[in-house]
């Protein structure tokens, strides 16, 4: 016969192990492969120059001084650091991801270049956790293949959008286990949160794509929410 001690303890032990459990995540589950993060660095920044990346999307997304923008998976901030005189004084830029080690770097890159109006913030995979109605435009260059759960994040992230605001992507048109997004499954996960495309274009390495995307009507319920297929 059990003591009153042992009950005791196995109820704590039970208990303890109930709440250890995950809970299910109402989001529906993607069908799709995801990259892994492999480098906080896409290419060289002199060779992304060359090619006239930044110039060509920054004038695609029509980013205007006084704006307020975010750079989702910043990396070490080559888009960062560009959008921030672009923006000027009363504008602002915000640089997100989810490695410590590369939002360290990046802080000391900001601090050392003297960017006085950007801002660091170390997000989570499923949440870029920015603050609400804040943004004119959110940049994701070359990391959208990289989130593990899109339905979820990008539900997240349209809170963060003023009321005229955008999301930018960039991405190469491949495979997403191959580090790129196919422009098909973009726009049907972009739709299946609300999302509208608005614009879409080549960009000068004829391998990636320029995609503007404008939030309408609110927000899905996450059980609602279709999956795309890859």
């Amino acid at each position: 016969m059990w003591t009153k001690r042992a009950v005791l303890l196995a109820a704590l032990v039970l208990a303890g192990c109930h709440e250890a459990q995950p809970q299910a995540s109402p989001f529906p589950e993607p069908r799709r492969p995801v990259a892994p993060i492999v480098s906080s660095r896409y290419l060289n920044e002199d060779a992304r120059d060359d090619v006239g990346e930044f110039a060509t999307v920054v004038r695609l997304a029509e980013v205007a001084p006084g704006m307020s923008v975010a750079d989702i998976g910043a990396g070490e901030g080559y888009y960062t650091v560009r959008l921030s005189p672009m923006v000027g004084a009363r504008g602002r830029v915000l640089a997100e991801d989810i490695v410590p080690e590369t939002i360290r770097a990046l802080a000391q890159r900001v601090q050392r270049e003297r960017l006085d109006n950007v801002a660091i913030k170390l997000g989570q995979p499923n949440d870029p956790q920015l603050p609400a109605v804040s943004f004119d435009r959110i940049f994701m260059i070359h990391m959208y293949h990289e989130i593990a759960r899109p339905s979820e994040f990008l539900w997240h992230l349209r809170d963060a959008l003023k009321p005229n605001g955008s999301i930018v992507i960039v991405d190469g048109d491949r495979p997403t286990n191959r580090h790129g997004t196919p422009p098909r499954l973009l726009v049907c996960e972009l739709n299946a949160i609300g999302y509208d495309l608005k614009r879409f274009e080549r960009l000068p390495d004829s391998e990636s794509y320029f995609a503007w995307f404008e939030a309408r009507g609110p927000k899905p319920a996450p059980r609602d929410i279709p999956v795309c297929g890859p």
